[in-house]
C-alpha cells in the first residue's frame, strides 16, 4: 500500500474543516461542511507539474525552461533593433565575432551544458527537445507577424516544389549534426588566432570580419528561411575564416604538391599556392628549403598569395609613394 501522510488544517473562516490526504503522486482534499448535519466533500488534484525529486523531472524542466529561454532571446534580439540608436548599435555588435560567439553559444550548446550539469542526459534531451520546439514556435510566430512576406516567393516553398517538403526538413536537421564539429573550429580559431601569431608572427585576422551574420536584413526572408540562412552565414564564416587561418599553416609547414594530381586540382580552390608555388611532387628537399627561404627568410609568415605579399609597407603597390632618401 502507498504511505500517505495526513494533515489537519484547523476550521476556516469558511465554516468548514480541511483535511488533506497526500501521496506520492497526488494530493486529496477532504472538505468537512460546519452545516448540520456535517458532510464530507472529496477533491483530488493531480499536479500539473512532476516533483523536483521525480524522475522525469530534469527533462521536463530543461524541456521547457530551454524553449522558454531560447524563445524570449529569440524575441529580444528581434526588436533590440528598434529601441532607438543604442538599441540599433548594440544589435549590429551582437552580429560580430566576438558577441555573436555568446549569442550563438546561447542558442545551442549552453542549454545543453547547464541541463546536463543539473539533469544528467535527462536534461541533455530535454534541452534538446526544447530547442527543437522554440525554433518550431518561432518559426511559426515570425511567419504570423509576416504573413504578407510568406505568400510571396520564398526559398522553402522551391524545395518543397522541387525536392519535397519533409525531405527538406529533414536534410536540414541533419546538417544540425555538423554543429559541434563547427564549434570545435570555432574554438581552435580563438585559441590559434593568437598563440601562432604570437609564436610565429603568422598574420593575425580581425576575426569579426569573417565570422558574422546579416541575412537577417535582406528583405522577404522571414520565418524557417531566415532561420536556416542565418545557420549558414554563421557557419560559411567560421569555414572560410578557417581555411584562410589553415593556408598559412600548410604553405609555412610543408609546400610540397600532393603526388595525386586530382587531389591538387580540388584543393587549389581553397589552397591556391597549391597550384602558384609548392614544389612539384618530385623535387628534392633542397628545392623546398629554397622555396621557404625564398618565401619566409625575410620573416614575412603569410601563404604565398596572401593580398599583404601584393603590399609595401602595409599599402598597395598601385598606392605606394616611395620617398627618396639621401
Amino acid at each position: 500500500m502507498t504511505k500517505q501522510v495526513w494533515f489537519v488544517i484547523p476550521r476556516s473562516s469558511f465554516g468548514f474543516d480541511v483535511l488533506r490526504v497526500r501521496g506520492p503522486k497526488r494530493a486529496s482534499f477532504w472538505f468537512r461542511h460546519s452545516g448540520l448535519p456535517p458532510r464530507w466533500t472529496s477533491v483530488v488534484i493531480l499536479p500539473k507539474m512532476p516533483r523536483m525529486d521525480s524522475p522525469e523531472a530534469p527533462f521536463v524542466h530543461a524541456l521547457w525552461a530551454t524553449a522558454l529561454g531560447s524563445i524570449l532571446l529569440a524575441v529580444g534580439l528581434s526588436f533590440l533593433p528598434r529601441l532607438g540608436m543604442g538599441g540599433w548599435r548594440l544589435s549590429e555588435r551582437l552580429t560580430k565575432a566576438p558577441l555573436l560567439d555568446l549569442v550563438v553559444a546561447l542558442f545551442t550548446w549552453s542549454p545543453w551544458l547547464i541541463a546536463s550539469v543539473f539533469g544528467g542526459w535527462a536534461g541533455f534531451f530535454g534541452a534538446l527537445l526544447g530547442q527543437f520546439a522554440a525554433l518550431t514556435v518561432w518559426t511559426a510566430g515570425h511567419e504570423l507577424a509576416f504573413r504578407k512576406e510568406t505568400e510571396g516567393p520564398r526559398i522553402v516553398k522551391f524545395h518543397a516544389r522541387h525536392v519535397g517538403h519533409w525531405q527538406n526538413l529533414v536534410s536540414l536537421y541533419v546538417t544540425l549534426l555538423a554543429l559541434p564539429i563547427f564549434w570545435l573550429i570555432r574554438i581552435e580559431q580563438m585559441l590559434l588566432g593568437w598563440v601562432l601569431p604570437t609564436l610565429l608572427r603568422f598574420p593575425s585576422y580581425k576575426q569579426s570580419d569573417w565570422v558574422q551574420v546579416s541575412r537577417h536584413k535582406f528583405e522577404g526572408l522571414v520565418g524557417h528561411d531566415l532561420v536556416w540562412c542565418l545557420y549558414c552565414d554563421w557557419m560559411t564564416g567560421v569555414y572560410s575564416l578557417g581555411a584562410e587561418m589553415l593556408r598559412n599553416v600548410e604553405s609555412f609547414w610543408c609546400p610540397i604538391r600532393f603526388y595525386d594530381g586530382k587531389k591538387c586540382a580540388n584543393c587549389a580552390v581553397d589552397f591556391p599556392d597549391v597550384n602558384n608555388g609548392w614544389v612539384p611532387h618530385d623535387a628534392t628537399m633542397t628545392d623546398v628549403v629554397a622555396k621557404m627561404e625564398e618565401m619566409y627568410g625575410d620573416g614575412r609568415r603569410e601563404w604565398f598569395g596572401h593580398p599583404a605579399r601584393l603590399t609595401i609597407k602595409g599599402q598597395p603597390i598601385e598606392n605606394y609613394e616611395h620617398t627618396p632618401t639621401g
